[in-house]
């Protein structure tokens, strides 16, 4: 970005290999002239995590299983049939792994919890156990002057509410949610002041029900290889649902724990940047097309009670739509939004003709996609094969929540990429790709800041290479390598480059 200077600032670094002692490298660090100083005051740094992706003890200490433990088990559903029964096993390792954020400066950490570690039925019976391991992990934060940021789902319905009522297909799940959500509230909130609902409700929605590659596998055949479905209508029923859940659970956090806990509540929702292909009136249209289905469906309601005009208009009678009374509820029911934002595509106008005549959701979009341009690819690509590094993107994006979403605060509360799985130790840790994708994202976000954008928080995923959904153990996002095998954690480049960014002036 123009306007900002690039030093590098030398640091003295100590880095440690599995085959040889300590030793100290002089290493340079690029940070594209930002420092903690750059932000503005009270900003918040940390990292973030999910707990199916990194606890473990998937069958143990009383915990009951989710959607996903029976989805790992469809053979060839994960990449090398990986589980996440064991995963990087922080049930048991939190200490080591707090101890690594405050080491690296962090504010905070956002972490979710696991709502079958709670309630193995998803309501009624208490696992207390489980109530104790996350009083033991926000207790240690705390000691460790690290900021908890609690969010309550991250893809990880509880199975035996899959089984009673066929999940969030049905409207009872909203009165569950806001159960298990005023428990936490209840239980943790003398301590946690930062809670979020729901992380990425679009790709719970979208994945688990019109294409079918995540949690619960549902989708119309023409669209995935699932048993049942319709992608035409179970997208729209969960999403409706999520925000009523959202709302339900907002509702009585508000009337019931935030005068007297003084904390705040928000959601998490993911937004790819859309730039049009061209400069043409139909790439424009469907590129807000995908915009709007994509951010719109779950903020539009947010911020306006009511769903975008284009989805209503292509939807139809398909959408559910909220009464007057789930208006009142939904509409404003956040003191934050979070963006989990890591890319952007180009948008096209499809030709006539290309559109699947059976209904579904991202066939609703009506909208192609484009990696590149005139042969020239749109970024660098990560190792995912949809993740490519676009910082002017996060830059749009954020940009795009403050002039149609009236500059809401938010949180950027994802921001990463990824490395193979199969890296080695060495090639893990010198990951300069990683931080040269942090510091172009984080020069973008400060631009959209200087700009304006009411954004108070960034946080890097992941803290830890972990279990990642359908590629297994395939992906790499962590800033600190963990070997698979024996579960240590080895600090990379990128970790010590966040260190020397978070790091706080002395008085």
């Amino acid at each position: 970005m123009r306007g900002i200077s690039m030093p590098s600032f030398l640091l003295l670094i100590v880095l440690a290999t599995s085959t040889t002692p300590w030793v100290t490298l002089a290493t340079k660090f690029d940070t594209g002239g930002l420092s903690r100083a750059s932000f503005s005051s009270g900003f918040v740094f940390g990292t973030a995590t999910s707990a199916y992706q990194v606890e473990g003890m998937a069958h143990k200490d009383g915990r009951g299983p989710s959607i996903w433990d029976a989805f790992v088990k469809i053979p060839g559903m994960i990449a090398g049939n990986a589980t996440a029964d064991v995963t990087v096993d922080q049930y048991h390792r939190y200490k080591e792994d707090v101890d690594i954020m405050a080491d690296l400066n962090s504010d905070a950490y956002r972490f979710s919890i696991s709502w079958s570690r709670i309630f193995p039925e998803g309501a009624g019976k208490i696992n207390w156990k489980g109530v104790a391991y996350y009083n033991r992990l926000i207790d240690y934060l705390l000691e460790r002057g690290i900021t908890p940021y609690a969010n309550l789902y991250h893809y990880d319905l509880p199975l035996a509410l899959e089984n009673k009522y066929m999940g969030l297909l049905s409207p009872k799940v909203v009165k569950d949610f806001a159960d298990y959500a005023e428990f936490c509230f209840k239980t943790y909130g003398d301590r946690v002041k930062n809670w979020m609902t729901f992380n990425e409700p679009r790709v719970i929605a979208a994945l688990g029900y019109d294409n079918g590659i995540h949690a619960p596998g549902r989708c119309s055949k023409e669209y995935g290889n699932c048993t049942a479905g319709n992608s035409g209508t179970e997208p729209y029923i969960v999403a409706h649902h999520l925000i009523l859940a959202h709302a339900t659970a907002v509702q009585r956090y508000r009337q019931k724990y935030q005068e007297k806990q003084k904390g705040r509540i928000g959601i998490l929702l993911d937004f790819v940047w859309y730039e049009p292909l061209t400069r043409g009136k139909a790439d424009n249209y469907a590129a807000q097309r995908a915009r709007d289905f994509h951010l719109g469906w779950f903020l539009h309601p947010l911020v306006y009670g009511k769903y975008p005009r284009t989805i209503q208009e292509i939807v139809k009678e398909r959408l559910p739509k909220f009464t007057e009374e789930e208006v009142s509820m939904v509409q404003g029911s956040f003191d934050f939004i979070g963006i989990n934002q890591y890319t952007s595509y180009y948008i096209f106008n499809p030709p006539l003709g290309s559109k699947s005549k059976t209904p579904g959701y991202q066939n609703d979009w009506n909208a192609g996609f484009a990696y590149n341009k005139s042969n020239v690819p749109i970024g660098p690509r990560a190792n995912s094969y949809w993740l490519y590094e676009v910082p002017w993107g996060l830059y749009k994006a954020v940009t795009y929540v403050k002039e149609h979403y009236g500059n809401p605060t938010v949180i950027l509360s994802e921001n990463g990429m990824d490395d193979a799985g199969n890296v080695t130790l060495s090639q893990g840790r010198h990951d300069m790709k990683r931080i040269n994708y942090y510091k172009t994202y984080l020069m973008a976000l400060k631009k959209a800041m200087d700009d304006g954008a009411n954004v108070v928080g960034y946080f890097a995923w992941s803290l830890l290479d972990n279990f990642e959904w359908r590629l297994g153990y395939t992906s790499r996002f962590g800033i600190v390598y963990v070997d698979f095998k024996t579960l240590k954690r080895y600090p990379k480049r990128s970790a010590h480059w966040f260190k020397h960014l978070f790091r706080k002036q002395k008085d």
